[in-house]
């Protein structure tokens, strides 16, 4: 029965009714149940395996047609991927939309109620996680034959909620019902050992770990459009080399007899644990390592049955790392390839470097990892004595300066690793790549010159317009047709269609719509009710004192005081919603969020501001919300302190479903502006130059307090309990960091930031003009298309061609 549907060329009666004897037939046999008895959540089970049965045919042949044709492999290792519900995006993939809606429909199912039924899968934290998910796409799309490796979390991310205003973290249990989509591969398991010791006998070392748990696969197909292509993401869950230890069990000790069970899960239970404490680090280097390990294995065995030579390998592989999180990649490597496969240390250096290639994700040297040299010798005894010969080895090879060296201070310093180990290393914008050789990565580059390159990021138009933005999709198949899905550079026929009123019009009701749904899920959800005609104006990143959430509020705090003073003047209704978690251990970020809320709950309590600010902190952002955030922006927040955020990927989703972008010249901000001009963007603040300049001079925040009257009062509010009458002191450390340090730059750049939010209001003012600018925003996103970027890494990095 299977067999009748296939991927292409749908016939509407026949694979229509092949498809519902499919989800039937899943409903009965594979999840046990008939149509009377069946729940909501049963007939979105059926359908999945109904949907994902369409997915294997392609993804058997994409996996023939690479061993057939030779195609060079790639594999893509980060820690996150944030792939969010997977039905509606894989029905839409396939062009089933209006079939299944109306073959749902005929069962008493309602579609919508089904699509959103799914749990989001809570298997990142931000931009990173997202991106990993866009590149799997885009992978697909082109046609390159690519692998991505992760952790199969439990729990994943926490589900956040707020109990009187501060952040509370919850398990998430994304996995408490079937995930119908992956595919278990007992088969593909690997031992993965942790301290130990290590003995040398003769020209041979061994390493004898002290514990060791089972990484075993789930495979869940990755389809490109429309099916032609699909790879793999294969998620690493870990288990233990024995379930039950029956001897204490029998004694009574239960506990002890499912210890083996519970250490081993701990390793991919949840996503970044708090890492303030020494157990959190070592669970942290203990994850990273696990599933890198278990990807390296993979990679070797897959290699080795097809082509005996390993020498080879740089010819046959690439593997991309995201973020120093699977830097331990380059000494594991040469683990294997010189304990196991008898290279000798030089050469395995060459083969491994040749197969390496790492993406960096930040400018903060902080933020590049760095485990202490003990812990790092204590969990993974060898590595440690490959990395000491990899710091010995860099240091023989290059007149390197004293600066560099990845064993610092008692340090293991793991964005060196993974430059060292590296043959490319990437940037994600045009600005981060300079910055990156002018800061963190200088002196390496100036030894290693060729070694730096640019891939500015991009996002998948299939997710992130064609999918979450009906609306406008509409509208965009209407007047160019649908090959922008694939080449989004497509879009700039639009640009000349808006100086066309009626277009004008029709864009203005796509998003009008999407505000109205954004304002039905508001009011649903949290009841809150929104004005859809006011201008929604939309911060959602992670809580980062670098992405200025603190900025954002205390410019509402302060355009509260001047709508208080002047009620009459021409002030633009603004929707201000926030969207983000903090990481559980960082505590000045929680406190940015208590702050937003608890001056939120001032203004929306304050019936002057009737129809004319409203704050709206919806919790557990994740990209289901994103879904609906986004397409419904009128102005996008791109507000972190220049230099300091690498690219961003929500600032190119926002622009590309036609929201104008108020922001900084940081990451990607500069491209959009290249992109979509100067007058259809909002630039405000220092430029990187400027913000180093000012460190470098001694900056001084209470000086520019003081020059401002408007900060200055919204902080002697802050400071005195004017938002927390309750805790007048609550914010005393955060208004103190602001005065005297305030090295994020929120006190330099807030005058600036209230001059260009007094000119977004009177732009919104002139609607014509608005949506003009607008519509280019949107035209003008083709550069921003990770098909864009998975080519260009494919070209420079990769030395892969796509099929496509």
């Amino acid at each position: 029965m299977l067999s009748e549907l296939k991927t292409q060329d749908f016939s509407p009666e026949t694979d229509a009714a092949a498809l519902r004897r499919s989800i039937e037939y899943h409903l009965r046999y594979s999840i046990g149940k008939d149509p009377a008895a069946a729940t909501l959540t049963d007939w979105r089970l059926a359908v999945s395996r109904a949907i994902r049965d369409l997915v294997i045919a392609p993804w058997f042949e994409t996996t023939q047609r690479v061993y057939s044709e030779g195609h060079k492999r790639v594999y893509y290792l980060s820690m996150e991927f944030l792939i969010g519900r997977l039905l509606e995006d894989a029905i839409l993939n396939l062009g089933l939309d209006e079939m299944l809606r109306d073959i749902v429909s005929a069962f008493d199912v309602d579609y919508g109620a089904m699509l959103t039924d799914e749990p989001d899968a809570a298997l990142g934290n931000g931009g990173l996680g997202r991106l990993a998910a866009c590149f799997m796409d885009s992978m697909s799309t082109v046609g390159l034959a690519a692998y991505g490796y992760g952790i199969r979390y439990n729990h994943g991310l926490f589900r956040q909620s707020f109990e009187d205003g501060w952040q509370a973290e919850e398990a998430e249990d994304w996995l408490r019902q079937v995930h119908p989509w992956e595919f278990e591969r007992p088969e593909s398991s690997y031992p993965i050992g942790f301290g130990g010791t290590v003995s040398n006998e003769g020209a041979r070392t061994s390493w004898t770990p002290a514990e060791t748990v089972l990484a075993v696969g789930y495979d869940t197909p990755v389809p490109g459009w429309r099916g032609r292509w699909s790879n793999t993401l294969r998620l690493w869950s870990a288990k233990p080399e024995r379930e039950f230890d029956l001897e204490p069990f029998n004694r009574g000790d239960y506990m002890a007899a499912a210890a083996p069970s519970v250490l081993a899960e701990t390793i991919s239970r949840v996503l970044y644990p708090d890492d303030t404490t020494a157990q959190g680090k070592e669970l942290r280097l203990k994850q990273e390592y696990f599933f890198t390990a278990a990807s390296l294995a993979d990679i070797l065995r897959r290699f080795l049955a097809h082509q005996g030579d390993i020498a080879k390998l740089p010819q046959a592989i690439a593997i991309q790392l995201n973020d120093t999180h699977p830097a331990i990649a380059c000494p594991e490597l040469l683990r294997l390839l010189v304990d196991h496969h008898g290279q000798d240390f030089e050469t395995a250096f060459e083969i491994a470097r040749g197969c390496l290639h790492y993406t960096n994700h930040t400018l903060m040297p902080e933020a590049l990892e760095r485990w202490p040299s003990d812990l790092m010798g204590r969990v993974l005894p060898r590595h440690m004595e490959l990395i000491e010969r990899i710091d010995a080895h860099h240091a023989k090879t290059t007149k390197r300066p004293e600066t560099v060296k990845i064993l610092d201070n008692g340090e293991v310093r793991m964005g060196d690793l993974a430059f060292i180990g590296a043959r490319r290393v990437n940037g994600v914008s045009a600005l981060h790549t300079e910055l990156m050789k002018q800061t963190v990565f200088k002196d390496l580059h100036e030894l290693h010159p060729e070694r730096v390159v640019n891939q500015t990021n991009g996002v998948t138009p299939r997710r992130w317009l064609h999918n979450c933005n009906p609306a406008l999709r509409q509208l965009l198949n209407d007047s160019i047709g649908e090959s922008w899905v694939t080449d989004l550079d497509a879009l700039r026929k639009l640009a000349p269609q808006a100086d066309d009123p009626a277009f004008r019009a029709r864009f203005a009701e796509a998003k009008d719509t999407n505000k109205r749904h954004l304002a039905a899920y508001l009011k649903r959800s949290l009841d809150v009710t929104v004005d859809p005609t006011a201008m929604f104006d939309i911060q959602i990143k992670r809580i980062h004192e670098y992405k200025r959430q603190l900025l954002n509020i205390l410019q509402a705090a302060a355009l509260w005081n001047a709508i208080r003073r002047n009620p009459e003047d021409a002030w633009a209704p603004r929707v201000k919603i926030f969207g983000g978690k903090a990481a559980p251990g960082y505590a000045m970020a929680k406190q940015v969020i208590k702050l937003i809320n608890d001056i939120g709950k001032t203004i929306n309590a304050d019936p002057a501001m009737d129809g004319l600010l409203q704050i709206v902190y919806p919790p557990n952002y994740n990209v289901s919300m994103a879904e609906l955030l986004i397409p419904a922006a009128d102005l996008s927040e791109q507000i972190s302190t220049a230099g300091m955020e690498a690219s961003g990927t929500g600032n190119m989703k926002l622009s590309m479903n036609g929201a104008l972008t108020v922001g900084t010249l940081d990451g990607a901000n500069v491209e959009i502006g290249d992109a979509v001009g100067a007058d259809n963007i909002f630039i405000f603040g220092l430029t990187a130059e400027e913000v180093s300049a000012t460190r470098a001079n001694g900056y001084d925040p209470a000086s520019h307090i003081a020059a401002d009257p408007r900060l200055s009062e919204v902080l002697d509010q802050i400071a005195s309990g004017v938002f927390s009458p309750d805790d007048p002191n609550r914010y005393a450390d955060l208004v103190a960091n602001l005065r005297h340090h305030d090295w994020f730059m929120v006190a330099a750049d807030f005058a600036s930031y209230w001059d260009v939010q007094t000119k977004v209001d009177a732009a919104w003012h002139d609607r014509d003009a608005w949506l003009r600018s607008a519509v280019i925003n949107t035209a003008q996103m083709g550069w921003f298309s990770s098909d864009r970027t998975i080519r260009g890494y494919a070209r420079d990095i990769w030395n892969a061609e796509p099929a496509f």
